[in-house]
């Protein structure tokens, strides 16, 4: 089975970054990491072996017991910052510089008396922490939430992981739902995610079924794999090479390989290994090998 891998994939500065400042951190059993640092359960499980605290994102409203609390590459809100800052919390910021875009964006439309419409998944860590520092606005999910607002201006950002192509459905129907308003649209999507996608545009034409690696929770990763979907194309999201069975492609000539900005190097290596190996006869990786060590090499 021939293996064709995405000329773009895998993880991107933010999520580097944000791992190179954990990993410089001496003391972790004094840190409080406020979320997950990336949806990556692999990363999360060394953090947790290394001895950081994590606050798990459903109850990030308790105060962490620890003097230094992180802040994660998905960013929070203002609000949230000044909560720990009184608490007495030392914050470390890791926030991705392309989420602080999209909080600044929101925050200057809304200063210019816009009704801010966010794109992007209701309840994600990334989201929240743009709408706390709101006082109108609506979080939008598919073209089908898109109804008539009461409000004379309407500004639109996105969450930096949505696919380009569902952004300007939404947009459509915002302005085809609002012949009333004046509307200003900022695309704050993401370089990263955008490069991703459109490596797997290109890949999508080349093969006969896809394997996505990354987080469970991994918005970008459930995004890539919605991508091959709607086009017919079997897609298999997994989070590393153990995952893999060899049945699943039994009949396939050519296997596209792609992975989300939060995947390690190390990951994509042993899946695109273990498919490069694989035949409906033999096994499957039992384990991973990989840690953060063997991407980031101090």
């Amino acid at each position: 089975m021939k293996v064709l891998v995405a000329d773009v994939l895998g993880m991107c500065f933010g999520v580097r970054d944000a791992l190179n400042i954990i990993e410089g951190i001496d003391q972790p059993e004094a840190v409080t990491i406020h979320g997950e640092l990336v949806h990556n359960e692999v990363v999360l499980e060394q953090l947790n072996t290394r001895g950081f605290r994590m606050t798990r994102e459903a109850d990030r409203r308790q105060l962490p017991e620890t003097p230094q609390v992180l802040i994660t590459a998905h960013g929070v809100s203002d609000v949230e910052r000044q909560r720990l800052a009184k608490g007495g919390k030392q914050l470390l910021d890791t926030t991705c510089p392309l989420v602080t875009r999209v909080h600044k964006a929101a925050q200057e439309l809304a200063a210019d008396g816009y009704h801010v419409l966010v794109i992007g998944r209701r309840g994600h860590v990334e989201v929240q922490g743009i709408i706390e520092d709101l006082y109108s606005f609506d979080v939008i999910q598919n073209a089908e939430e898109v109804k008539r607002f009461p409000y004379p201006r309407l500004g639109i950002v996105c969450q930096t992981t949505t696919p380009a192509r569902h952004v300007q459905t939404i947009r459509d129907a915002v302005a085809a739902r609002n012949p009333h308003a004046e509307i200003r649209f900022v695309d704050t999507v993401c370089h990263p995610t955008k490069d991703h996608q459109r490596a797997l545009e290109r890949l999508a034409e080349q093969v006969d079924a896809m394997v996505v690696v990354g987080g469970r929770n991994s918005n970008n990763t459930r995004e890539l794999v919605a991508f091959c979907r709607a086009r017919d194309l079997s897609a298999y999201h997994v989070q590393g090479a153990a995952d893999l069975r060899p049945e699943w492609f039994a009949g396939y000539a050519t296997v596209g390989l792609t992975a989300g900005t939060s995947t390690l190097d190390c990951t994509i290596a042993e899946v695109r290994r273990a498919l490069e190996e694989m035949s409906p006869d033999n096994g499957v990786y039992s384990h991973s090998t990989c840690d953060l060590k063997s991407s980031f090499p101090f």
